[in-house]
C-alpha cells in the first residue's frame, strides 16, 4: 500500500475542504508542511511575522468564507500566532492556526521551544485539539473547520507534533471525511417575524443598525431591499460598511449621535451590543428604546440590555422571511415625517461642520483635506483595509465603500497591526479587486516589513500613511534626553515608510503640500506592484471633540 506523510495529509484536507491559500512562517517542524501543500494544490504565502500571517488568515477566511489557515512553528510561534486566532475569535472570522509541536516522545520533558499550546490556544477558539495519529488527521481537519463557520464563525486550532507530521500512514488507513457543506441557513419563527414587524411599525423613529453578520451571511441584497421598501433610516458598523452605501439617502452616518438618543425602536441586524455600540445603554440610547435583534448566536439575546423581539438564525435566511412579510403590508416609513427630517437636518449641520476642514489647503494637511484626496481616488470595487486611531475612525468616514465584505479594519478587538496581514489576505482572495490600505505611523510600525511580502510577491496593494509623528500627535523635533523629555506617545514625524517600500523595491511617494497628493496617488495606482505614499499630517489635526469620552 502507498504510504502518505502527516504533512501531506493535513495539505490534501485543506485542499479537500476548499481551503486554497496557507499562510505562515516556516521552521521546526512546520517546513514540511507548507511543501506538501504547494505540491497539493494549496498556495503557500510566507510572512515576516506569525502575527501578521494569522491576521491575514483571518481576514482570508471573512472574505472568502472558508477557513483562513494558518501555520506557525513551536512555542514562540504558536505564542506569536495567538494574536491572529483571538482576533478570528472576537471578529467572528473562521480560521485554522496550525501549530508545530515537540515529539508526543519527548512531552513534559523540556523539548525544543515546549509548551502546553492546546490549554494555551482553549481560551481564544471554538475548538482545540492536538493530533496524535497520523491516519485521523483529516478528521481533525474537518472538525476544525465545522467548529470555525457553524454558528457563530470563530477560531480553531490544531496542534501537530513533529513525529506526526513527518509520520506516515498507509493512504488506505486514513480516515474518510468528506468536504464539510456550508452551514445551513436557519430561520426563524413566523410569528416573530410578525411581531418584528409590528414593532417597527407602530415605531415613531425606527432605526436599522447593519452589523458585519450581515456581510458575512451575503444578505446585502436582501439588507438593502428591507430598507428601501420600509424606508427605515439605517447605521452601519464599521465592519458593516458597504453592506448598503454611506451615500444612500436613508444612511444616518453623520448623524449618528442624534439617530441613536433619539431612535425609539431600533432593528439590531447581525451586531452586538458590545463598546462599537456602547452595549445599547444610556445614555447613548433612549432608556425605554425597544430592540429587534437578528443574530445567529442565541446567547447573544438579550447580552447588555433586554431584547423585545429576538430572531435568532440566519442573517440572509431571516431577511427573506422579513422582504416575505412586507409583502402583504402596505406600510413604510415617509420621508415626511419629523424623525426622517430631523436626521436630515442633523446631517446637514455635521456636514457643513466638517467642509472648512475638507477644502484647508494648509501645509501640513490635516485628515479631512487628506481624505479627500483618497476618497476621490480609490477604485469604487476597492477593498479598503484601515487602521490607526484617529486615521482610521476618520478614514472610516470620509472613504466610501459600496460593496458588502469591503472594509476590513482593528476589528471587535481593536487590534493594531492587522492592516498589512488584512491587506495581504485581500490581495490573495480577490485578485481582480484593488486593495487600499490606510494607515497611521504608528499603526504602520507594528508589521512594517510585511512590505517586503508585498514586494515578494508582488501583490499591487496602494498603501496611504498619514503621519503626524505618534500614537496620536506626536512632537515637532524630538527633545534632548528623550527618555524624559519625549512625550510618551511620540514618534519620529516625517519617518520615511515610503523608502522603505522602496529598498524592497516597490514604488514610495512623500507628500508634504496636500496639493501634491493627488499626483502622487495617481503615480502610485499605475504602478504595476505595491506602492506607498507617506503624507505628512498636521499635528493639530483631530477628530471633533466626543460628548461622551467613555462611548468614544
Amino acid at each position: 500500500m502507498a504510504k502518505v506523510t502527516g504533512a501531506t495529509l493535513i495539505a490534501r484536507s485543506l485542499k479537500q475542504q476548499g481551503i486554497n491559500h496557507l499562510f505562515g512562517v516556516v521552521g521546526f517542524p512546520v517546513g514540511p508542511i507548507a511543501a506538501a501543500a504547494q505540491q497539493e494544490g494549496v498556495n503557500y504565502i510566507g510572512m515576516r511575522n506569525e502575527q501578521a500571517a494569522s491576521y491575514a488568515a483571518q481576514a482570508y477566511g471573512y472574505l472568502t468564507g472558508r477557513p483562513g489557515a494558518c501555520i506557525v512553528v513551536t512555542g514562540p510561534g504558536v505564542v506569536h500566532g495567538l494574536a491572529g486566532l483571538a482576533n478570528a475569535q472576537q471578529n467572528c472570522w473562521p480560521m485554522i492556526l496550525i501549530g508545530g509541536a515537540s515529539e508526543t516522545y519527548r512531552s513534559g520533558m523540556g523539548a525544543f521551544q515546549e509548551e502546553r499550546q492546546v490549554v494555551i490556544a482553549t481560551p481564544f477558539c471554538k475548538f482545540a485539539h492536538g493530533i496524535e495519529s497520523v491516519r485521523r488527521i483529516p478528521y481533525y481537519v474537518a472538525e476544525a473547520v465545522r467548529n470555525a463557520t457553524y454558528g457563530r464563525p470563530g477560531a480553531t486550532y490544531l496542534d501537530m507534533p513533529d513525529d506526526i507530521i513527518t509520520g506516515e500512514c498507509d493512504e488506505a488507513e486514513a480516515v474518510h471525511a468528506g468536504r464539510v457543506p456550508e452551514p445551513p441557513r436557519t430561520v426563524a419563527p413566523q410569528e416573530n417575524i410578525e411581531q418584528a414587524l409590528n414593532l417597527l411599525e407602530r415605531a415613531e423613529r425606527p432605526l436599522v443598525i447593519v452589523g458585519k453578520g450581515m456581510a458575512w451571511a451575503h444578505a446585502e441584497e436582501e439588507v438593502r431591499a428591507f430598507v428601501e421598501r420600509t424606508q427605515v433610516p439605517f447605521l452601519r458598523s464599521p465592519m458593516g460598511k458597504g453592506v448598503i452605501s454611506d451615500e444612500h439617502p436613508l444612511a444616518v452616518s453623520a448623524a449618528r449621535t442624534l439617530a441613536l438618543q433619539q431612535a425609539d425602536v431600533v432593528f439590531l441586524m447581525g451586531a452586538r451590543f458590545n463598546w462599537i455600540l456602547h452595549f445599547g445603554l444610556p445614555p447613548r440610547y433612549a432608556p425605554d428604546v425597544k430592540v429587534i435583534q437578528l443574530d445567529i448566536a442565541p446567547e447573544e439575546i438579550g447580552h447588555n440590555r433586554p431584547t423585545d423581539v429576538a430572531l435568532v438564525g440566519d442573517g440572509k435566511a431571516i431577511m427573506q422571511q422579513m422582504n416575505r412579510a412586507l409583502g402583504g403590508r402596505q406600510w413604510f416609513h415617509p420621508k415626511e415625517s419629523p424623525w426622517r427630517q430631523a436626521i436630515a437636518k442633523k446631517t446637514a449641520e455635521n456636514v457643513a461642520q466638517i467642509k472648512p476642514q475638507i477644502d484647508d489647503d494648509t501645509v501640513p494637511g490635516g485628515y479631512f483635506r487628506l481624505l479627500r484626496d483618497v476618497a476621490q481616488w480609490m477604485p469604487k470595487n476597492a477593498i479598503l483595509s484601515a487602521e490607526g486611531a484617529g486615521t482610521m475612525d476618520i478614514g472610516l468616514t470620509q472613504l466610501p465603500a459600496f460593496d458588502a465584505r469591503s472594509v476590513l479594519n482593528a476589528g471587535t478587538y481593536g487590534t493594531m497591526g492587522v492592516g498589512l496581514g488584512q491587506a495581504i489576505a485581500a490581495a490573495v482572495a480577490c485578485p481582480d479587486r484593488p486593495v487600499v490600505h490606510l494607515s497611521g505611523d504608528s499603526a504602520i510600525g507594528f508589521s512594517g516589513m510585511e512590505m517586503e511580502t508585498l514586494c515578494r510577491y508582488n501583490f499591487p496593494v496602494k498603501i496611504v500613511v498619514l503621519n503626524n509623528g505618534g500614537i496620536g500627535p506626536g512632537m515637532p523635533e524630538i527633545p534632548e534626553n528623550p527618555m524624559m523629555n519625549m512625550k510618551p506617545n511620540a514618534l519620529i514625524w516625517g519617518a520615511r515608510y515610503d523608502k522603505m517600500m522602496e529598498a524592497f523595491g516597490g514604488k514610495g511617494f512623500y507628500v508634504e503640500d496636500p496639493k501634491d497628493l493627488k499626483g502622487a496617488l495617481a503615480e502610485a495606482m499605475n504602478f504595476k506592484g505595491p506602492a506607498l505614499v507617506n503624507c505628512l499630517l498636521s499635528q493639530g489635526s483631530a477628530r471633533k471633540p466626543q460628548q461622551f469620552r467613555w462611548h468614544s
